[in-house]
């Protein structure tokens, strides 16, 4: 499939709603309102607050559509997490999250502001070109009334856009031939995913796991003795950012070039104003 848009113009737009989005999971404004449902393990929070969308549903759902957690970790938490609170009382409070941590993050001044709406109403155009079919997270998202404050429209868009390129990355990881622990190996090993510390404590796999991933990997030719990718390697990691962008293209296609560039212009800003304000922890990202 072909693309009017300049090169990697879907990825550079994607990457910073998507980094836009994240900042609910790692926000102490989650802790606190999820702690007041009564949760008390934070993995579990922040695995409720995704797996919402889709309803009271188990650890086999939850591992499909996720792909790189561990089934075991997922079955420590599901379907028991529903007992403590509703999928629909999680969704609740996960706006409320939202509404919480960009006030914080962009300020008063910067929620009231035209480029705010802009950017929201850029966004949720983009979203129309979304489809369900093989996209069950952006699917079950879409289901979700849009939010009227300006702010949590462009959040919300945000989380379609988001799910609608992660369910076609999960489709890219399986042509490759990437296990889900060889996938987040090779995404660490790229020095753009989360550093290992990070993984191993979200995802539910031990270090032995990961160990044994990268020897797999070696094998393969795709990483060498030091844990670096091979050309092979970093060549295999492009193939499934290419073919992720391609099956991603359909909303980008539809709110046009000059639309993509101007909410790219916009996520941008917003982000490195998060970024400044510590929405993400320092070491959330690399090989260490």
């Amino acid at each position: 499939m072909g693309t009017s848009l300049p090169p990697r113009a879907v990825r550079r737009c994607a990457g910073a709603l998507n980094s836009l989005h994240a900042t609910l999971f790692f926000s102490p404004d989650l802790d606190r309102e999820f702690t007041a449902l009564g949760f008390t393990d934070p993995n579990q929070m922040r695995l409720a607050a995704r797996v919402a969308p889709l309803g009271a549903v188990g650890p086999g759902v939850v591992a499909a559509t996720f792909y790189n957690y561990n089934h075991a970790l997922l079955a420590q938490h599901f379907p028991a997490v529903w007992s403590t609170a509703s999928p629909a009382e999680v969704l609740d409070a996960r706006l409320r999250v939202v509404d919480a941590t960009l006030r914080r993050l962009l300020g008063e001044e910067t929620l009231a502001s035209d480029g705010l709406a802009e950017a929201a109403e850029l966004a949720l155009r983009a979203a129309e070109g979304c489809t369900r079919h093989a996209r069950p997270l952006y699917a079950g998202n879409a289901d979700l009334p849009v939010p009227e404050a300006p702010h949590l429209r462009f959040w919300h868009a945000t989380t379609l856009l988001r799910e609608h390129r992660g369910d076609a990355h999960l489709a890219a990881l399986l042509s490759a031939g990437l296990d889900p622990v060889e996938a987040l190996v090779s995404h660490t090993a790229t020095g753009k995913g989360m550093s290992p510390r990070w993984v191993l404590s979200s995802r539910g796999w031990r270090r032995a796991d990961w160990e044994a991933a990268a020897e797999r990997l070696r094998e393969r030719g795709l990483l060498d003795a030091e844990g670096e990718l091979t050309e092979a390697g970093v060549a295999l990691r492009e193939e499934i950012e290419e073919h992720t962008d391609r099956l991603d293209a359909a909303p980008y296609e539809h709110l046009g070039a000059d639309g993509v560039e101007r909410l790219s212009e916009l996520g941008r800003g917003f982000l490195i104003t998060a970024a400044g304000a510590g929405a993400f922890p320092a070491d959330l990202v690399g090989k260490g």
